[in-house]
């Protein structure tokens, strides 16, 4: 009778640590952020990236290309609220933390959780600089620069095509 006890609680705490997991992508590893949030990735096609993005947004967070200065959508934006992945709908900073800049591009001086975006040594076009990825589906924001405001001194410079807003409640 014990074992069959024993034998029972030993299946019983294997189906309970695979709990959750059957929603992960193949090959995903989640991430756990210092807020207790869990990042799993996001793992798509180009195919289904191309499905669900407009041009200019799967050109630039699929492809790391630039949007044009000045052209964003968000650049202009002060309303109260959050501004999330376009792709996967990371939040990664909020309005309070933007700010104006002649960079020709949405610029935040610090984001939501250092977790959501993933900083990636960048040497493209002479250049040495910092690229900003989404940590959930690795798509391209732009760059951080060390010119920003107090209280980080950083400027998070963003692509408005890689950014969605959700306004305040």
């Amino acid at each position: 009778m014990k074992y069959l006890i024993f034998f029972a609680i030993l299946i019983w705490g294997a189906s309970c640590s695979t709990v959750g997991q059957a929603n992960f992508p193949k090959g995903a590893k989640p991430m756990r952020t210092a807020s207790g949030d869990t990042i799993v990735p996001v793992i798509k096609t180009d195919e289904e990236w191309k499905e669900i993005l407009s041009p200019i947004a799967y050109s630039v967070l699929r492809e790391s290309a630039t949007e044009s200065p000045f052209s964003g959508k968000w650049l202009e934006n002060d309303k109260p609220g959050q501004y999330i992945c376009a792709a996967c709908k990371l939040p990664l900073f909020k309005s309070k933390t933007k700010f104006t800049t002649s960079c020709a591009w949405p610029s935040f001086y610090d984001s939501i959780e250092d977790a959501h975006i993933k900083e990636v040594v960048d040497d493209s076009h002479g250049m040495h600089r910092v690229e900003l990825r989404c940590a959930r589906c690795d798509g391209h924001l732009g760059h951080v620069f060390n010119d920003g405001p107090k209280p980080t001194g950083l400027r998070f410079c963003i692509n408005s095509a890689s950014l969605d807003f959700e306004p305040a409640d």
